[in-house]
């Protein structure tokens, strides 16, 4: 066997996986996007409304200053 017969093989068998790969991950995509649209168009909606772990409330508020901080810090980069 030549390497050029191997190098195809193997070019045709990553195709395939990626080419499988992404077939199954097409439902799991579209309904994120759903999920997603739902959000935009009304976005109470996708808030929680059930009850918080101990602790569990203050992470989350930590956490999304903490999203929210290194937001700006990306939009400050970009407006420069």
């Amino acid at each position: 066997m030549s390497i050029r017969f191997l190098s195809r093989c193997a070019m045709g068998l990553a195709a395939t996986a990626v080419i499988a790969g992404c077939s199954s991950n097409d439902r799991l995509g579209s309904e994120a996007a759903e999920v997603s649209l739902q959000c935009k168009l009304s976005p109470s909606s996708c808030l929680y409304k059930g009850a918080y772990e101990p602790g569990e409330r203050a992470y989350a508020e930590q956490e999304a200053a903490r999203l929210n901080e290194e937001q700006v810090e990306r939009l400050r980069r970009l407006g420069r």
